[in-house]
């Protein structure tokens, strides 16, 4: 029974190990679509992973804070959302497996860094 206890605990890790769990995030500047060097090597671990894992589906949401133009705001979710999911493509993921979806611009999150970003997520289809 004890020798059963390592291995049943090996074969959990190893179950995990197989999950694409994590999630990237992707910080942008106050208004910009330009991606920074950090954000490139988000998303080229990002795209690493999804390459490990090729039955998922990469899920890519967009974010940007509410200013006064909620229109121009929500374009900058969009074309943050479109940028990442380019470079994604550009790295080496299948166009098909790819998600776009930009979220409506958020005035609790105020100016701050959270509502600059885009989330890459690895999910199950």
């Amino acid at each position: 029974m004890r020798r059963l206890l390592p291995l049943l605990g090996l074969s959990v890790l190893a179950a995990c190990a197989s999950q694409p769990a994590r999630k990237y995030v992707v910080f942008f500047s106050n208004q910009s679509v330009e991606l920074n060097d950090t954000a490139r090597n988000v998303i080229a671990e990002a795209a690493r992973k999804a390459q490990n894992h090729p039955g998922s589906i990469v899920q890519v949401e967009g974010y940007a804070a509410a200013g006064g133009d909620l229109s121009a705001d929500a374009l900058i979710a969009i074309q943050r959302a479109k940028l990442v999911a380019e470079t994604l493509h550009e790295d080496g993921v299948s166009g098909d497996r790819i998600r776009q979806t930009p979220r409506a611009p958020s005035s609790g999150e105020g100016m701050t860094v959270g509502a600059r970003r885009v989330e890459i997520e690895l999910v199950s289809p």
